[in-house]
């Protein structure tokens, strides 16, 4: 099997460190879409919200999705809010299965509690609230994924587990 594993879903699901164990189980390479971002535009992404916006962030991150979407044999790990768009989903999806990781608010606001790069929770009063809010918005575009694994007070291994049992599920299929 050729194609990518697209990893989706809210900040703090584990995403970043999934991605990176699954990647080396698998002798893959990993890429992180929102780490790519940086190293072009030699900015962190909370300073790329606070001094250029979200539109151009987004605008960004759709050139990037694009580009890798055209790789092969990948783990890939996205931003939270990727998927919103309709176009880098489908870019995804021409060559990979998209797993949606999730979890409780509370599991999201414990893994990101040290919030400072986290531009669309830094300002929130009520962070708890705001990542309700938002997990809401999402859900429809989230739901889209092939798979979805509830990662909330799971380890990163047994996470792993769990993507490599759809992996050979999916390696059957072919």
């Amino acid at each position: 099997m050729d194609k990518n594993i697209v990893l989706i879903g809210f900040m703090g699901t584990g995403k970043t460190e999934v991605g990176l164990l699954l990647a080396k189980k698998l002798n893959r390479k990993f890429i992180d879409t929102d780490k790519l971002i940086e190293e072009r535009e030699n900015d962190r992404i909370a300073r790329i919200f606070q001094v250029k916006g979200e539109e151009y962030f987004r605008d960004i991150e759709e050139k990037v999705i694009e580009e890798v979407s055209e790789y092969k044999n990948c783990v890939i790990a996205t931003g939270g809010g990727a998927v919103i768009r309709e176009k880098n989903y489908l870019n995804l999806k021409k060559n990979g299965i998209l797993i949606c990781l999730v979890a409780s608010p509370e599991e999201i606001y414990k893994r990101t509690l040290p919030k400072k790069d986290r531009p669309l929770l830094m300002k929130s009063k009520n962070v708890i609230e705001t990542i309700k809010e938002l997990l809401e918005l999402r859900k429809p575009y989230y739901s889209k994924a092939d798979y979805t694994i509830d990662t909330t007070q799971k380890e990163i291994e047994t996470i792993v587990d769990e993507i490599l049992k759809i992996v050979e599920k999916e390696n059957g299929k072919n």
